[in-house]
């Protein structure tokens, strides 16, 4: 992922080393909207704890989901 790429919505986790309890990987995450943390490469993800974090990007792949699917994941997440 790009360090000035600001993903709005959501993206799967590809790698939680030394975050087991924070981050699962293959899970569907949001992405809160903060460009001082893209700009360092960062994202900020609400994670297990229903908190928001950063994290590193490459942790992480943006994905594009159907309209549907994204009103339906913005109430669930």
């Amino acid at each position: 992922m790009n360090k000035t790429d600001v993903p709005a919505g959501f993206v799967v986790c590809i790698d939680n080393t030394d975050y087991q309890a924070s981050l699962e990987r293959h899970k569907l995450y949001k992405v809160l909207e903060d460009e001082d943390a893209a700009a360092d490469g960062d994202l900020r993800i609400v994670d297990e704890s229903g908190e928001d974090y950063l994290y590193s990007a490459a942790r992480f792949v943006a994905i594009d989901v159907p309209s549907e699917v994204r009103k339906s994941l913005e109430t669930a997440l």
